[in-house]
């Protein structure tokens, strides 16, 4: 690894060696400049991890030569030093830029120190920045895979919207890429360099959603120990994506339409008003309109999240991007597991493209991370993949009730074919079913879970979406 390179500039020869010879002692390579207009020369002829500045030189002061740094090597961190500590020269060092002040005449621990949190911060911020463009490549359009008419209309509109400020409701079924699509605005977007946090909405009770949202002072109720920021805080000046937005407790709907109107809120316990700069964006795989008027989700706080409305193909509606996503899946698992599967055979991708796939991206891709793992050749054969891919949509919908059927598969296929005459109205498909709408959603959520478990072998309690092929 290359020596860390620090420029020491001060108008005293001999502070310039005494420094030099602590930091040389630290392994560092060091070089030195007598005066600030030196210094710029050599910011503009080598590169330099620190800088360690004189305030009080002749000509330029250390001061602007920090001025003028800022602006030739914005990624430097500077340290100044001065024989005339004041806390007026501190605060203006800092207020300038500087990553800290210490006086001279330091105990050289405290110099080694300095040099060294400057240092590991330098690393972090580079780190965060390297990061923060892969997460940027990862969820650009050109990483998203969809040829499909409705999927290059989804990446007009994201591009579109991306910078807007305006909430944005994206709705699908289970298994669409819904938060890939949010992170896809957050990362293609100005607000980029901020924090995207994402909550759950379903996975937390009443009383644990307040908090997790708002934040809580210590002692605000029985078990908060410390005072603790809320998502809305930790989002600030960034993206906060409220995941199954429709399971939201009503108690709470209102609160949340307070934040989302007046940008602002108190934490549990307080009466000290925040004010947060948050893009929301919300997604759902209900109808929520159809939740409106049944009472159960607030009409006010449906038009507030709905500003902007990105809607997610089924992946029976797109089946032309059946082979990319395949092969996408393919080369991403082949190198987390060590294979070298090479591709998949003409029929094995025929039962592909042909199945409806009711959990969508996420079932496709767990099928296909199966296959590649059992694959005994370097080809994906039929004999990969579960036996379920070999009834195609014309194979369903001429099925009946056959002797071995339990009565929940008979269910099923009852409800789905009613779902699909009534062309997914689930109001009138509950009526023609005379159950209620909560009854059918509740179905339809135990299906979703049932396709999940065997599709993966487990239920799925992971909520990450597809990366970056969806």
């Amino acid at each position: 690894m290359a020596k860390k390179r620090i420029l020491v500039v001060d108008d005293d020869s001999y502070v310039r060696e005494a420094t030099t010879e602590i930091l040389i002692r630290k392994d560092y390579d060091v070089d030195t400049a007598p005066d600030a207009k030196t210094a710029l020369q050599k910011l503009d002829d080598s590169e330099y991890n620190l800088i360690l500045s004189d305030i009080r030189m002749p000509h330029m002061t250390g001061l602007e030569l920090l001025e003028q740094a800022r602006i030739r090597v914005p990624d430097t961190h500077i340290v100044l030093m001065t024989a005339y500590g004041t806390i007026e020269d501190a605060v203006q060092a800092i207020q300038k830029g500087a990553f800290d002040y210490i006086q001279k005449g330091a105990d050289p621990a405290e110099i080694e120190m300095t040099v060294e949190k400057a240092l590991k911060f330098q690393d972090s911020e580079r780190e965060n920045r390297r990061l923060r463009s892969e997460l940027k490549d990862k969820y650009s359009f050109g990483s998203m895979i969809g040829k499909a008419h409705n999927m290059e209309q989804v990446f007009d509109l994201i591009d579109t919207v991306a910078d807007s400020r305006a909430t944005v409701m994206v709705n699908g079924e289970s298994g669409t890429g819904k938060e890939l699509v949010a992170r896809a605005l957050h990362y293609n977007s100005t607000r980029s360099s901020g924090p995207f946090i994402r909550l759950n909405c379903a996975a937390l009770p009443k009383d644990l959603m307040e908090s997790e949202l708002f934040g809580h002072e210590k002692g605000a109720f029985t078990g908060a120990i410390k005072q603790t920021r809320g998502r809305f805080e930790m989002a600030d000046g960034g993206t906060l994506l409220l995941d199954e937005i429709s399971e939201i407790d009503p108690s709470l709907q209102a609160k949340l339409l307070r934040v989302l109107q007046e940008r602002e809120f108190e934490r549990i316990g307080s009466t000290q008003t925040i004010k947060v700069d948050v893009r929301i964006i919300a997604t759902t795989n209900r109808d929520l309109q159809k939740a409106v008027e049944e009472g159960s989700f607030r009409e006010d706080l449906f038009y507030r999240l709905n500003v902007i409305e990105i809607g997610l193909p089924p992946l029976r509606e797109r089946r032309e991007d059946i082979p990319s996503l395949v092969k996408s899946f393919v080369d991403r698992y082949n190198e987390e597991n060590g294979k070298s599967i090479e591709g998949i055979a003409d029929d094995a991708l025929e039962l592909m493209v042909q199945y409806d796939w009711p959990g969508n991206v996420r079932e496709l891709e767990n099928y296909t991370e199966r296959a590649v793992v059992v694959a005994r050749g370097t080809i994906l054969e039929t004999a990969d993949f579960p036996q379920k891919l070999g009834a195609g949509p014309s194979d369903r919908q001429g099925q009946s009730i056959q002797v071995g059927m339990t009565v929940h598969e008979m269910e099923q296929q009852l409800i789905m074919k009613t779902l699909e005459a009534c062309k997914g109205n689930r109001t009138e498909a509950a009526t023609i079913l005379a159950i209620s709408t909560r009854t059918l959603r509740n179905k339809l959520h135990e299906y979703d879970a049932m396709d999940a478990f065997k599709a993966s072998g487990e239920a799925y309690a992971a909520e990450e979406l597809v990366g970056e092929s969806t």
